[in-house]
């Protein structure tokens, strides 16, 4: 998962694009970069691993110059998390591009091939957002006009969704022609529009993942780029828009809602935090309803997504609402984790259970979803730690049973604790007393409920439905394989890492 941003305007972008990166910091912790393009014609660019207040320093900023630019925060989902699949990513040809996506696309490696045989492009990274740049700028090669008009740009958009699969949301720039954003044609990843008036009369846009990155810039929300949508503004200020796919359908992403957005975020016209609150309703009157011979002292989330659904559950429950952990703010970021004892280690760092809340009583803890199953055992077994007579876990998500392709890591198969599980052995293995997961159309409903037109989100992670309808048993087995020779690099890196440090002392 990642969080993109572009602005086109009239004064200086680069801490504007900062404090939006900032803003959508929770979409990506692995990296950052920004890029502007200067009065020369010319990209200034920064990206490097970390978190955005660590990869820019003040003389970063003062280089990035200009008044278009965009910017990236990256959580790895397909390639490596070194600093060389940073982006945005920047090809020289036609006029000169650079490329910050969100998703993943499900045919990078049939289009790999493709471009090295038949396009001799050669893609330097194992990133899919690589390939994703090299087929646009393919495509816009096609056009010999200087400059191109928005229809040649708009056409070459139109080409690429009919090579593209899997999920896209894209900001991109094209020297001495303006910004270009556009989303695939089932709108699995979120794309916000918004503008600001400037006091001449001017007016700046922005595009981002989320509304709120818009809110803290002083922009104004004008709508979603829908699904297979493009837009373009010109180096003069001009917007054009246009529908580029051939048959367009919003199948929007519903673990953004569950889990990813920020809840004071709309996407496709719904409020995140209402769609939380109506998960904790529709599960709180499941509790009620089926669960009626539990004896609930307290509700208690699980910090942070959690909360809103909690307060939700405890209010139709008639039962107190406590905040029973302590979030430690200001833990440092364990970068790699490759066992389950270091996974088990940094719950306890990240979390710490409040006694009082917890001594004597029967608990109901409430968490966003539940993965491999690993940190609902350890909080489980640290509430019980502190005198908790009975815990009782439910969750705002169905059972997550399999994997996701389209720009969500998630683990493989194997390691999703519900994959080919019942609940009542899910329960057995967590340690907990009851388990309750939300029934899909339950939460299906609590997420549409704002904007009835959508008739399907992409829930494959619960139900194995993939909407691109491309995505087989050899696919998931090849990400597998991906994901295995991840997990090799990363052993042979500590491996070089500690015999350097072995070889220093």
């Amino acid at each position: 998962m990642c969080g993109i941003v572009g602005i086109s305007g009239f004064l200086p972008v680069n801490q504007a694009i900062y404090d939006a990166l900032t803003v959508l910091q929770h979409r990506g912790q692995d990296a950052a970069g920004i890029c502007t393009i200067d009065q020369l014609n010319c990209f200034r660019l920064r990206k490097a691993n970390g978190l955005v207040s660590d990869v820019f320093e003040a003389r970063h900023m003062q280089r990035l110059q200009g008044t278009m630019g965009i910017g990236h925060v990256r959580y790895p989902t397909a390639g490596s998390s070194s600093a060389s699949e940073a982006q945005p990513f920047y090809v020289n040809s036609p006029y000169g591009i650079t490329l910050a996506h969100n998703g993943n696309l499900t045919n990078a490696h049939e289009l790999r091939t493709q471009l090295f045989e038949q396009g001799r492009r050669h893609i330097n990274t194992t990133s899919d957002s690589e390939v994703l740049l090299n087929v646009l700028a393919q495509e816009l090669d096609r056009f010999q006009d200087y400059p191109l008009t928005a229809d040649s740009i708009f056409t070459a958009i139109e080409r690429m969704h009919r090579q593209l699969r899997g999920a896209y949301a894209v900001v991109a720039m094209l020297i001495g022609h303006g910004m270009i954003a556009f989303r695939d044609p089932n709108g699995i990843r979120p794309l916000v529009l918004g503008k600001r008036e400037l006091p001449d009369g001017r007016t700046e846009y922005m595009v981002a993942s989320e509304s709120v990155a818009l809110d803290t810039l002083g922009f104004e929300f004008i709508r979603d780029v829908v699904a297979g949508e493009a837009v373009y503004i010109t180096v003069k200020g001009e917007l054009f828009t246009r529908q580029c796919a051939d048959a367009p359908k919003n199948n929007p992403c519903l673990f953004e809602y569950v889990y990813f957005a920020r809840p004071d975020s709309f996407i496709d016209k719904i409020s995140v935090y209402n769609a939380r609150i109506g998960m904790g309703t529709k599960l709180g009157e499941k509790i009620a309803r089926e669960w009626s011979d539990l004896d609930i002292d307290v509700v208690i989330p699980i910090p942070e997504t959690s909360t809103d659904v909690a307060l939700e559950i405890a209010r139709i429950l008639d039962k107190p609402y406590r905040q029973g952990f302590v979030k430690n703010r200001y833990v440092g970021r364990t970068f790699i984790m490759p066992g389950q004892q270091l996974r088990r280690n940094a719950v306890r760092r990240k979390l710490n259970a409040n006694r009082a809340e917890f001594r004597d009583k029967n608990v109901l803890l409430v968490d966003d979803s539940i993965v491999r199953g690993t940190t609902s055992e350890q909080i489980i077994e640290m509430a019980r730690e502190a005198g908790a007579k009975r815990v009782y876990l439910a969750s705002a998500a169905p059972e997550i049973r399999f994997p996701n392709v389209y720009g969500i890591d998630m683990p493989s198969v194997n390691e999703l604790i519900a994959h080919g599980r019942e609940v009542d052995e899910i329960c057995q293995l967590i340690k907990a007393d009851a388990l309750i997961f939300q029934d899909l159309n339950d939460l299906i409903d609590a997420v549409k409920q704002e904007n009835p037109e959508i008739s399907e989100f992409e829930c494959s992670v619960f139900n194995g439905v993939y909407v691109t309808k491309d995505v087989d048993q050899a696919y998931l087995d090849y990400l597998q394989s991906l994901r295995k020779d991840d997990v090799k690099a990363v052993a042979r890196q500590n491996e070089v890492e500690g015999l350097e440090l072995h070889n220093e002392g």
